[in-house]
């Protein structure tokens, strides 16, 4: 029998250069996928950049030139036309809650009475002020039924042969305006 010779501390096997290439390949591929169930970066709104600000002087430039060169504004205020804000920001969906906002910038651009742009402005998240919000809710009539009233409200509003009460039978012509 013969059997191959080797000291009796030595290991097994060896690692040998195929085997250890193969384990940080998995090693590499294995380090993406960790980002591969993260969502998405989304742009929201519409980013107004350094290069477009410039280009609108105060005292000279009008609406139809802001908005030939920014476009459409993101909201407008509420009484009159005289401020456009741009705003956006970049989201990130969170699994099993709310929107994950990052990166949130609003401009403002102020005209005057003839409509010539006045003052520019960006507004940071370090300078938004907390909104409450109202918990009260306007009553609806109707909405406030209780379960009787699910379970038996249309007791008696229906007559023989599924037809309203004081409605026509099925079949029956309703009278015609002429009196016919």
């Amino acid at each position: 029998m013969d059997r191959p010779l080797r000291p009796v501390n030595a290991p097994a096997h060896r690692p040998t250069a195929a085997r250890g290439a193969v384990l940080a390949l998995a090693a590499l591929l294995a380090l993406p996928a960790c980002s591969f169930f993260e969502a998405p970066v989304i742009q929201r709104g519409n980013r107004v950049t350094e290069d477009q600000l410039r280009e609108i002087t105060p005292g000279v430039q009008t609406r139809q030139d802001v908005q030939a060169l920014l476009g459409s504004p993101t909201q407008t205020s509420t009484f009159g036309d005289g401020t456009w804000f741009y705003i956006s920001s970049k989201t990130r969906q969170r699994p099993g809650r709310a929107l994950a906002v990052t990166d949130q910038e609003t401009v403002v651009i102020n005209f005057d009475q003839r409509g010539v742009v006045r003052e520019i402005r960006r507004v940071g998240e370090d300078e938004a002020q907390p909104v409450d919000m109202v918990t009260r809710e306007t009553p609806t009539p109707g909405n406030d039924r209780t379960l009787m009233q699910a379970l038996f409200g249309n007791v008696g509003r229906i007559g023989p042969m599924g037809s309203p009460i004081g409605g026509t039978q099925p079949g029956a012509q309703a009278p015609s305006a002429s009196g016919r």
